[in-house]
């Protein structure tokens, strides 16, 4: 995954629609109790998407570790043998 695209387009969209919610709800209730609930859903919204964000680094460090591994094993086996990796 390119550094430019680990966030995706539907964590743009649910940070925007999550923030348009937030500010729409500001204004129509105003600032009372329930503003801490919308804060919250607000925070729970971003919370998932950096959660998403830092999956995404973890799975292209796994990604690179286990070609590292691979090269390795098939330097190896030297094509002495039909060792292959199924790659996705």
């Amino acid at each position: 995954m390119p550094q430019s695209r680990l966030i995706d387009f539907g964590s743009y969209l649910t940070i925007a629609l999550t923030l348009i919610l937030f500010v729409s709800a500001l204004f129509l209730k105003g600032i009372t109790h329930d503003l801490l609930l919308e804060g919250g859903v607000f925070l729970v919204s971003a919370k998932l998407v950096l959660m998403t964000h830092k999956q995404a680094l973890i799975a292209t460090e796994l990604r690179a570790a286990l070609q590292r591994i691979e090269s390795s094993l098939e330097s190896r086996t030297d094509g002495a043998s039909n060792y292959r990796l199924e790659r996705p």
